[in-house]
């Protein structure tokens, strides 16, 4: 076991530990959610949290807030910021911190390094201690990024969902190896909050097994992209609640044209239950896609701790 899938199985205890510390969102202003990369992908779940209990919200890439803000809140529209940084020192998202602050906007950062450049430009920082052993790709931080993102939008996440989190992995874990077999093309697919995590899986695969993934819209997946779905794809369904049959006909579908499923929620090739509390789905499924981009990688003879063309801080000039 290396070191990215021992941070992967590790995470839990410090799920418990993650604390908002008596954070909120204002209640009168837009939401904005600004991160790179895989901080950018988390963001994308938590604006959807917010909006579902009554904080409208956007997520932004961190460049395109700092650039170009007005196109993606109208400038009378009053605003505050959560900033996602693991590091704190990512250069896009330090400096649309630096930019919303500049222009009163109220910024909160979401980190797993207190002390950094982007708590230096936050008003307030919900710090999180990550995994000791988490290399350049983002696992247990993307969790507890999310986690706390999650409850920062009011979604009541405790123990239960934790624990089932945990179970998920266990029972996913040797169901992998076989699904994975001679599959070179990865579907993720997610509605709602668990689209963020969709994407998340994706870049998972891109950047620890250099392989052909892509994220969807359940629906929008037969508006072009199943022409790609043949004998050589496998399709992680994350099952939504409001549209478990609509889904499920879909992966009738993609088994029928040659894919493999892991209907996580619903059915599939392997289908697995996706417990804990009401709206924590995505989360509770994080740790299943990242162990598959591990499992995948082995799969090839590739170190998950040295991803090609990767650094773990992105830094710009």
């Amino acid at each position: 076991m290396n070191a990215t899938e021992r941070g992967i199985r590790e995470q839990f205890p410090l799920w418990a530990k993650a604390d908002l510390d008596g954070a909120r969102p204002s209640a009168d202003k837009v939401q904005v959610v600004v991160g790179c990369g895989t901080s950018v992908h988390i963001a994308d779940s938590i604006a959807v949290c917010l909006n579902a209990h009554g904080h409208q919200s956007r997520a932004v890439p961190g460049n395109e807030w700092t650039r170009r803000p007005h196109d993606y809140v109208p400038e009378a529209v009053a605003a505050e910021i959560i900033a996602l940084s693991r590091s704190g020192e990512s250069t896009e998202t330090v400096a649309a911190a630096r930019a919303s602050q500049s222009a009163g906007q109220r910024v909160t950062a979401i980190t797993c390094a207190g002390g950094s450049a982007l708590c230096d430009h936050a008003d307030s920082v919900i710090a999180a201690e990550t995994h000791a052993e988490e290399g350049i790709v983002m696992t247990a931080s993307a969790s507890l990024m999310l986690l706390l993102g999650m409850r920062y939008a009011g979604i009541t996440l405790g123990s239960p969902t934790i624990e089932a989190a945990r179970r998920l992995l266990e029972a996913a874990d040797s169901t992998l190896p076989e699904l994975i077999d001679g599959r070179t093309h990865f579907v993720f697919l997610g509605g709602g909050a668990f689209y963020g995590v969709a994407r998340e899986g994706a870049l998972k695969m891109q950047e620890m097994s250099l392989s052909q993934s892509e994220a969807h819209h359940p629906l929008e997946y037969r508006h072009g992209p199943i022409s790609l779905i043949d004998e050589r794809s496998l399709v992680i369904m994350m099952y939504h609640p409001d549209t478990l049959e609509e889904e499920g006909l879909l992966a009738r579908d993609l088994l029928s044209k040659g894919a493999k499923v892991l209907g996580l929620g619903g059915p599939g090739t392997i289908s697995l239950p996706v417990e804990g509390e009401r709206g924590t789905g995505p989360l509770v499924c994080l740790p299943v896609l990242q162990l598959l981009g591990e499992y995948v990688a082995r799969s090839k003879n590739l170190d998950t701790l040295a991803p090609r063309h990767l650094t773990k801080v992105v830094t710009i000039g």
